[in-house]
C-alpha cells in the first residue's frame, strides 16, 4: 500500500481546470432546456435572452483577468514578500540581492519595478545577526514600517551549524533605511527558528514561524520506509508554530502552538505531495514553512511550502481554521501551487509564497518563487491570480510564464 501511495504521479493539481470548466457549464447551463425539432419550444427571443447574459459573464471573466504579468519578473528573490503600502505604491522584499542584508524594490502597478537598493544592513560589530539573512516581510502599522526576518544569532555558545532567530527592525518610510527594533531576536524558543509571518487582529498580534529540520529528527511510517528502502537513517522536519505577540514586539505572550507538521501515516492524503524530497531520495528532511496567513468570511487561511525549497518539489498547501491558533485542518485540493514541467512547463521549485493585492484592490495575487529551465538555479519571482472560491476552496492560477 505504501509504495502505491507513493507511485502517485507529480502532475498538475486538476482542481482549478475543473472549476474553470464548471465555470462555463454554469454559464450555458440554461440552454440544456432548449429543444430543437420540428417544433422549436423557445423563440429567437427567448434563446437569445438567455445568450446575452451569458456573453456578458464571460466578457466580465475575461476583464478580470486583464491584469498580466510577464512571469518571471526580472527579480531573483527567494521568499518574496509584497507590501501594498497606503501611499498606493508595492514594495518588494526577498531573500537574496545583497549581503548581510535586505533589498527592496518597488512599483507603482506591479509590472515595472524601480531598484531602491540596501533598505538593511546586519553583520555589523554590534548587531545581533551575524550571517543567513532570510525571508523578510513588510508591515506598516500605526504610521511605521516593521521589517520582519531570520538570521542567524551572534550568541551561539555551542557552535550550532544552525542556529536562526527572527528580528524585527522599524523604519518611518518604507524604503528604509530601516534599524533593528532590539537588538535581539524578539524571542529564544529552544531550537532554530526561520519565517515570521505576522496577523494583526482586535489589538492582538501573532507570529508565525517555523521551527528548522536541523537536529529535529521525528519517527513516522515514511521514516521507518526510508529505512526500509535504504534511503535514510533518520527524517528531521521543520513544524510551523503560532503565538501571541506583545503589541510592541519585544516579545511573546504564553507558549508557542504547534500549528502544522508533515504527515505521520503513510495513508495520510498529504504525505505523497508533503513527501516528495523525501521519497525521490533528493534529502532526509521534510519541510513545513513559509507560512501565510489570512482571513476570508471569518475563516483563516494559512498557506505554507513544503519539500526542499531548493529542489524541484517545493510546492505550496494551506489549511484553515476559525481561530488564529488553530487547530488547522489541512485541504483535500493540496497542492495548490507545484512545478509545471510533467505538463510540458517549465517552471519547478513553486514555494514560499505571500499575497498581495491588484490596484483595484479586489483581485488576490499569489506572490512565489520558482526556477526555470531558463533561468537555472536562480531562484525568481512570480505573481499569479488566486482566489478563494464561494465553497472556500483556495485555488492559485499558476504556475504561469509569458508567452
Amino acid at each position: 500500500m505504501w509504495k502505491a501511495i507513493l507511485r502517485q504521479k507529480n502532475g498538475k493539481n486538476l482542481n482549478s481546470i475543473k472549476i474553470k470548466l464548471q465555470r462555463i457549464l454554469c454559464v450555458f447551463a440554461p440552454l440544456r432546456e432548449i429543444r430543437i425539432d420540428k417544433k422549436p419550444k423557445m423563440k429567437a427571443k427567448q434563446i437569445f435572452s438567455l445568450i446575452l447574459p451569458a456573453l456578458f459573464l464571460i466578457s466580465c471573466g475575461q476583464n478580470k483577468q486583464e491584469l498580466q504579468f510577464d512571469n518571471p519578473l526580472p527579480v531573483e528573490f527567494g521568499d518574496p514578500y509584497i507590501l501594498k503600502a497606503s501611499d498606493g505604491m508595492y514594495y518588494m522584499i526577498g531573500t537574496g540581492g545583497v549581503r548581510d542584508g535586505f533589498k527592496m524594490y518597488s512599483s507603482a502597478d506591479l509590472k515595472d519595478w524601480h531598484d531602491e537598493g540596501r533598505i538593511y544592513r546586519g553583520n555589523t560589530d554590534t548587531s545581533w545577526c551575524v550571517a543567513n539573512f532570510w525571508a523578510p516581510e513588510l508591515y506598516e502599522h500605526e504610521g511605521k514600517f516593521y521589517l520582519f526576518y531570520s538570521a542567524d544569532w551572534r550568541e551561539n555558545p555551542n557552535n550550532e551549524l544552525e542556529n536562526f532567530m527572527i528580528g524585527v527592525a522599524v523604519s518611518d518610510t518604507p524604503t528604509g533605511p530601516y534599524t533593528d527594533l532590539y537588538n535581539r531576536p524578539i524571542f529564544d524558543p529552544g531550537y532554530p527558528i526561520i519565517d515570521a509571518n505576522v496577523w494583526f487582529e482586535d489589538g492582538r498580534v501573532y507570529l508565525y514561524y517555523s521551527r528548522v529540520c536541523y537536529k529535529n529528527p521525528v519517527e513516522s511510517e515514511l521514516a521507518e520506509w526510508a529505512r526500509s528502502e535504504g534511503l535514510f537513517d533518520e527524517i528531521e522536519e521543520s513544524w510551523i508554530y503560532g503565538v501571541e505577540m506583545k503589541p510592541d514586539f519585544s516579545g511573546v505572550i504564553g507558549e508557542p502552538v504547534l500549528l502544522l507538521r508533515p504527515p505521520v501515516t503513510m495513508d495520510d492524503p498529504q504525505t505523497e505531495w508533503e513527501s516528495r524530497s523525501v521519497t525521490s531520495g533528493e534529502v532526509n528532511r521534510r519541510w513545513t514553512e513559509g507560512s501565510y496567513i489570512f482571513k476570508k468570511d471569518d475563516v483563516y487561511y494559512m498557506m505554507y511550502s513544503a519539500n526542499f525549497y531548493g529542489g524541484e518539489h517545493y510546492a505550496v498547501g494551506y489549511a484553515t481554521s476559525n481561530h488564529p491558533l488553530g487547530p488547522f485542518t489541512k485541504a483535500a485540493n493540496n497542492p495548490v501551487l507545484e512545478k509545471n514541467t510533467e505538463q510540458g512547463g517549465i517552471v519547478t521549485g513553486t514555494g514560499h509564497n505571500s499575497i498581495t493585492w491588484s490596484p483595484d484592490g479586489k483581485e488576490m495575487l499569489c506572490v512565489y518563487h520558482g526556477y526555470t529551465s531558463e533561468t537555472g538555479k536562480n531562484r525568481v519571482v512570480f505573481i499569479d491570480h488566486m482566489e478563494v472560491l464561494s465553497d472556500g476552496t483556495l485555488v492559485v492560477h499558476g504556475p504561469t510564464t509569458s508567452e
